[in-house]
């Protein structure tokens, strides 16, 4: 088997401090065989090709949470008034889109993110339409296929509908390297039994499924006194909104009541959660993924992050929808909260978009340097002599990264 070195002027494994003067050995199939400074790992495999990089190496990029369907409303909704505005602007912008015009957003979409460095992602979707764009590229992660729905009846026929599919779903699935997982998508549009029903099917599939949870004072609201603008909006899309059992309480509380709350649902945005809030979330080691910029355009606002932190929980990054957000540059995420939360060590900040992100998605394999991980490699130049390693990473554009290995498709042919 063929193996390949690369010496770098620093080596970032994602979830252990820089190593200066750095050195990685990977297999043909690009899994880490060893790292750590280049005057020991060098000599200990002679013979290997040695490509000398001047800069930095990291591992690929996990963007946590996305919906790579909704592609197509990049730059066509408005945010700045909160959730419900900016969801109603959706749902109208997305009932004008031709369904046809879908795939093409879809698969520029997806040669952003690889553009970007990303390796793996955890897409939020409905129609499962981005699972063979995803593949193609080779992307690794999770497709998180929601169920939402106020009404009971409707809602639970939706798990039921999963359910029955699952076999179709199998059999058609195009990557080894992608995981299906049912996912409700919040408390306050999926009725509580369909909450428990899909979750419990992720269970029995042994996967993680995804929550958005405590993202913005509207859901609060709802939940707590089937008040604001989402009982409103709820009421004028004609759904069984007197039916809806409300957990007169807040959505942390509410998700640990239905089981949600856990270290195998993600617990997406918590912009609007609070330091007790926050601790609950930590107690259950349930992972986090935050959407720093997508927080910004809906709500002008961003996740509590030094609470989280001090809560002692590390989250892992998302760009969410291009509908709520300008790029699919998970870097950029780490840029925001990097300008306005300048306490933040940029190592966190990188920790957050790489090694976090594959901790959230169940994934040892991703974002992270380390032996028996396959992560892919990205190189970009340092700043200046001396400069932070790890704040360059953060300071990048995607045009100023490279691929120095590509993570290849696993085909789920013969398996």
């Amino acid at each position: 088997m063929t193996h390949r070195a690369f010496h770098a002027d620093a080596v970032l494994p994602g979830d252990a401090a820089p190593i200066a003067d750095g050195a990685v050995v990977v297999d043909a199939s690009g899994i880490v065989v060893e790292v750590g400074p280049a005057a020991g790992v060098l000599p200990r495999h002679a013979g290997v090709r040695v490509e000398r990089i001047r800069g930095v190496v990291f591992p690929g990029l996990v963007n946590a949470h996305t919906h790579l369907e909704l592609s197509g409303l990049r730059g066509k909704v408005a945010g700045g008034a909160g959730f419900v505005p900016w969801l109603q602007r959706l749902l109208t912008t997305r009932g004008e889109e031709r369904p046809e015009d879908d795939g093409e957003a879809i698969d520029a979409a997806v040669a952003e993110l690889v553009a970007a460095g990303t390796a793996a992602v955890g897409d939020v979707s409905n129609s499962l339409a981005t699972v063979g764009a995803l593949a193609r590229a080779g992307l690794a992660g999770s497709v998180f296929h929601e169920v939402f729905g106020l009404a009971r009846e409707a809602a639970m026929a939706r798990v039921e509908t999963l359910e029955r599919g699952l076999d179709e779903v199998a059999a058609g699935w195009p990557s080894r390297d992608l995981v299906y997982a049912p996912s409700p998508h919040t408390l306050f549009t999926t009725h509580p039994d369909a909450v428990r029903a899909v979750l419990a099917l992720a269970r029995r599939l042994g996967v993680r499924a995804s929550l958005h949870l405590a993202e913005h004072p509207a859901e609060r609201a709802f939940l707590a006194t089937r008040t604001g603008p989402m009982a409103t909006l709820a009421a004028s899309m004609a759904e069984a909104l007197a039916a809806f059992p409300v957990p007169a309480t807040d959505p942390v509380r509410a998700a640990r009541a239905l089981g949600a709350l856990g270290p195998d649902v993600l617990a997406v945005h918590l912009a609007d959660a609070r330091p007790d809030e926050l601790a609950l979330v930590a107690e259950s080691g349930a992972p986090v993924v935050a959407c720093p910029r997508s927080n910004l355009f809906i709500e002008v606002r961003l996740p509590p992050m030094p609470a989280m932190l001090a809560a002692g929980i590390v989250p892992a990054l998302g760009t969410d929808s291009l509908a709520s957000n300008a790029s699919l540059d998970v870097l950029a995420e780490a840029r925001a909260l990097a300008d306005r939360f300048p306490a933040i060590a940029a190592r966190t900040l990188l920790e957050m978009a790489t090694t976090a992100g594959a901790r959230a998605l169940g994934r040892a394999d991703l974002g992270r340097i380390a032996p028996g991980a396959r992560p892919g490699l990205v190189a970009c130049a340092l700043d200046a002599e001396g400069a932070d390693p790890c704040a360059a990473v953060v300071r990048s554009r995607p045009s100023s990264r490279r691929w120095v290995v590509r993570r290849s498709p696993l085909s789920s042919e013969g398996t």
